[in-house]
């Protein structure tokens, strides 16, 4: 996709806090594109950059096959920006000296700057600032021509630069990128405005216009089918395709099995009686539910879902006047980051049905629109789309649908409970006003039983999990400050009103190092 004159480019060296980088500079209306740290230094040409940050990452300098780019990298003119990882790879190849750090460095950490010029103008009132630290390595020695710009008390060169009329690189050993770095967001901006002359005008509407003239080539006079959930990212797939090609799109929404109360019903009302779209409504919950009779491990789960999803697309598509050629899916950028190593070294930590689990063999070409975006990308992409708020602000539900959020084997049974449950959780929600506040709520249905009293009688029955965060990303959350008397409320009534249940609990676990889903 031939974006914005403007932009910024993110080589990655395999930290989980890399699309927290882009993320920030999008946010400064930037547009920014991780590349693996391995591209040659033709594709970086290619790009055209106006600055090029380099992430953090777990490897030493030092460690054989250590990730590295060429050194013809900083001799190009363009501004750079090393990270972490980024500043100990620049100090090594520019001839500087890295070390084992004494003292592991890690956490919040207390900036001394030194020079409130360029990278840090308008940081630090009292010449101070609070940044987050994550390393095990150290500079000792800086390359000829550098110098130091702040410190730490552990890190005496928290922070250097050379800005001649040779190189314009500046270095930090702390993660601006995240939110414990609380002038982090400050600092990138000013290197993609000051340091890099960039403007802001990465826009949702100027992608729009943009995405829709790649959907446009791409399908020309083919037929095209979307997978629709219901979801924002789904639906914004569809509204934005449909805009682009308009009736060569039929959705295809499958029931399978696996749905929260009232979903068909909604999709329904909003995408064939409301945006009057192509709608096609498939009810396969028994071939899905039948071919996840036993399963027990979440992995197995997701790839037969995956797979059944893609058969049923495929099916359709052949029943189709002319045959649909091109399947849309709503993946984001979150997905492809969890589910593959998609542009950087990163570790898998679960697959995506609609990423991972898709096929090697599947017939139909894929187009999806929102791969490169946020999720608050895709709300406000939503909006400028005009799709309506209780789709825009629907909280997130995964492919795999209910079946993830029944641990142990999937039975109709167990479902039902657990549609039962997550129904109470989402109506005290938003009765409490607090649906917009929480990223994301969630019912799990646990694999055990334990004893209870109803009625003066011996139970022994299930237990449902709750679990509710925060977040900006999906990427990083905390758990839900939910007031005692909601969470209290949402207890007595699923125990009450759900058959089979006697004994609830809420999760109070963070991401790291748990996952917002359970599975």
């Amino acid at each position: 996709m031939e974006l914005w004159h403007n932009r910024i480019l993110v080589l990655d060296f395999g930290s989980q806090y890399t699309q927290l980088i882009a993320r920030r500079i999008r946010e400064a209306h930037v547009y920014s594109q991780i590349l693996p740290c391995t591209v040659p230094l033709a594709s970086i040409l290619a790009y055209r950059p106006q600055g090029i940050v380099l992430s953090g990452g777990p490897s030493s300098v030092y460690e054989k096959k250590a990730p590295s780019v060429p050194k013809e990298l900083f001799d190009l003119g363009i501004p750079i920006l090393g990270i972490c990882y980024g500043m100990q790879l620049v100090t090594h190849l520019s001839g500087g000296e890295v070390a084992k750090s004494k003292h592991r460095e890690y956490g919040r950490s207390d900036l001394t700057i030194d020079d409130r010029s360029n990278l840090f103008k308008d940081i630090g009132e009292g010449g101070s600032t609070v940044v987050w630290m994550s390393h095990g390595d150290r500079i000792e020695r800086m390359p000829p021509g550098f110098r130091s710009i702040a410190h730490t008390a552990n890190s005496p060169i928290a922070a250097m630069k050379r800005d001649d009329h040779k190189r314009r690189i500046y270095c930090l050993q702390f993660h601006p990128e995240v939110v414990h770095t609380p002038e982090g967001t400050q600092i990138l901006r000013n290197f993609v405005y000051d340091i890099c002359g960039c403007k802001p005008t990465w826009t949702m509407q100027s992608y729009v216009e943009t995405a829709i003239r790649d959907i446009r080539e791409k399908v020309g006079k083919e037929r095209v089918i979307c997978a629709l959930s219901g979801g924002v990212d789904s639906s914004v797939a569809a509204a934005l395709t449909h805009r682009a090609i308009g009736d060569q799109l039929t959705c295809i929404f499958v029931d399978n099995g696996l749905l929260r109360a009232g979903e068909k019903e909604q999709v329904r009302q909003t995408f064939a009686q409301q945006l009057h779209l192509n709608l096609r409504l498939l009810d396969a919950s028994d071939s899905f539910l039948a071919k996840l009779k036993g399963v027990i491990d979440p992995e197995r789960k997701r790839k037969i879902i995956g797979k059944q999803f893609i058969e049923q697309f495929e099916a359709e598509a052949k029943k189709k006047s002319g045959g649909a050629t091109f399947l849309v899916q709503g993946t984001l950028y979150p997905d492809v980051i969890e589910s593959v190593s998609f542009k950087g070294p990163s570790a898998t930590i679960k697959t995506h049905h609609n990423v991972g689990g898709l096929p090697a063999r599947m017939k139909l070409k894929l187009i999806e629109p929102l791969r490169e975006l946020f999720k608050d990308e895709v709300r406000v992409l939503g909006k400028e789309l005009g799709l309506p708020d209780e789709i825009v602000w629907r909280q997130p539900f995964p492919g795999p649908g209910l079946a993830i959020r029944v641990l142990g084997a999937v039975t109709k049974e167990r479902l039902t409970i657990l549609r039962a449950a997550e129904s109470i959780l989402d109506q005290e929600i938003r009765a409490a006003g607090l649906y917009r506040e929480i990223w994301q709520s969630l019912a799990v249905l646990l694999p055990i039983r334990t004893v209870g009293v109803m009625g003066d009688q011996r139970t022994y029955e299930h237990v449902v999990a709750l679990r509710a965060v925060t977040s900006l990303d999906g990427m990083t959350a905390d758990w839900a400050k939910i007031p005692n008397d909601v969470l209290g409320k949402m207890s007595n009534r699923i125990i009450n009103e759900v058959k089979g249940v006697n004994r609830v609990v809420y999760d109070i676990s963070s991401k790291p190092p748990a996952t917002i889903e359970w599975e």
